[in-house]
């Protein structure tokens, strides 16, 4: 491996594909794949995968990558996955069933019985929890056996090194992990996991050993690559935009709209949708994730829709709509009320308008809980990046600056890939 110019490669590991990248020490982007997943598994709130699809797909991303530029020179790897994706394994990795989704939502029901037998798991019991996933395949699945919990993340990790048991703060925070005192809490004991089930948790982007001999051979990584723990893909997102600092904030517009403000202080929130992720010993993300976003666009308007009507808009000029878009009850953030029904009226026959009147108030929620973010004691916002499929609309964007009413700019790169290589090169 050449000492002058190593490389680093970011793997993204999602819900539809799993996304690639390789970069210079500088942060320069050489070269970049990607690969689609079967469709996840789907039957009446049933939602799973196998995760031999996942290192199917990163096979072909690194032999992608090798084709373009070559592996002889990578130093470091990283990898993100979708949070609270959730499954067993046995020592050797082998999957003990199939993946949970995070949007499985069998476990859910569990979560009554286990917040009665340990109050003090009752936060890390919300939709999307990996905790009540462990519980529910433990149940379903372990049959008495010893297991490893892992995440997404996790598990392909645990196949580049050749064995599993390491997670991060990241992946392990909605597995109930105390992110403050960086160590399993005592009701976790509670649960009667088999010793070894818990994974040993490391800060984001430390050293996680080496990539095993075997990878090596199916994959072309050299020998000395040195691997790192990972993070979920939120983070990876606001880590691929370059933000840093306390006071930089990224709003993910997606299929659903998610907001993280880098603090010096850990801002949490149940009644709001409110968390914190550690990225060291200084700085949190704290943030959200609202159920409007692009799913309520598409429900609407095609993708050629949304481009022509958003050319037609007179974006300084405010419909007057108080819309509030949900693509179906319920609602995670800045208000956390399952029950909440979409603001839709009154309706209009104008499509420009109709469109414009959903942008704005897909902006009034970002406003919303960036507002909720400082008053919960966050840092005030000094600027915002913008990730997704909507931040490539101008439009949307110069709505989003009128009532939002922060500083807006682009970001590195839009690819959560970018911020898992940034991690493995340590440029964060």
């Amino acid at each position: 491996m050449s000492e002058v110019n190593p490389t680093y490669i970011g793997i993204d590991a999602g819900t539809s594909g799993v996304r690639s990248i390789l970069i210079s020490a500088s942060g320069e982007a050489l070269a970049e794949a990607r690969t689609s997943l079967p469709a996840t598994r789907s039957d009446n709130g049933i939602q799973t995968q196998d995760p031999e699809d996942w290192w199917h797909a990163v096979r072909t991303c690194l032999k992608a990558l090798d084709e373009q530029h070559g592996l002889s020179d990578v130093a470091g790897l990283c990898v993100d996955g979708t949070s609270g994706t959730t499954l067993l394994t046995d020592a050797e990795n082998r999957p003990l069933g199939p993946a949970l989704m995070y949007s499985d939502n069998r476990p859910v029901t569990a979560g009554e019985a286990l917040c009665k037998s340990v109050p003090a798991a009752a936060d890390y019991c919300g939709p999307g929890s990996a905790l009540l996933k462990a519980v529910w395949l433990r149940d379903h699945y372990a049959g008495g056996r010893d297991y490893y919990i892992q995440q997404q993340a996790d598990w392909i990790l645990a196949r580049l090194r050749g064995s599993p048991g390491i997670s991060d703060w990241n992946n392990a925070l909605k597995l109930g992990y105390d992110v403050v005192a960086l160590c399993w809490p005592d009701w976790m004991t509670e649960l009667n996991w088999p010793a070894g089930a818990l994974p040993q948790v490391l800060q984001p982007g430390a050293p996680a050993g080496l990539v095993a001999a075997a990878v090596c051979s199916e994959t072309g990584l050299p020998a000395s690559v040195q691997l790192h723990a990972g993070t979920t893909d939120g983070v990876a997102a606001f880590l691929a935009s370059g933000a840093r600092r306390p006071g930089d904030a990224v709003t993910s517009l997606g299929s659903t709209l998610i907001v993280k403000l880098c603090s010096s202080s850990q801002v949490d929130s149940r009644p709001h949708g409110v968390y914190s992720h550690r990225l060291d010993a200084k700085r949190w993300l704290a943030g959200g994730a609202s159920n409007t976003g692009g799913a309520v666009l598409k429900q609407y308007f095609s993708p050629e829709d949304l481009v022509s009507l958003s050319a037609a808009m007179q974006a300084d000029t405010d419909t007057g709509l108080n819309y509030y878009p949900l693509p179906s009850a319920g609602e995670r953030f800045p208000v956390n009320d399952p029950s909440m029904q979409p603001k839709l009226s009154p309706a209009v026959e104008d499509p420009v308008m109709f469109l414009q009147g959903l942008f704005e108030g897909i902006a009034r929620i970002e406003k919303t809980g960036y507002d909720l973010l400082e008053t919960l004691g966050a840092d005030r916002v000094s600027s915002i990046c913008s990730a997704g499929g909507g931040a490539a609309n101008r439009t949307w964007t110069a709505i989003r600056e009128r009532i939002v009413g922060r500083p807006m700019q682009a970001g590195l790169h839009e690819e959560a890939a970018y911020g898992t290589a940034r991690l493995a090169a340590g440029l964060i």
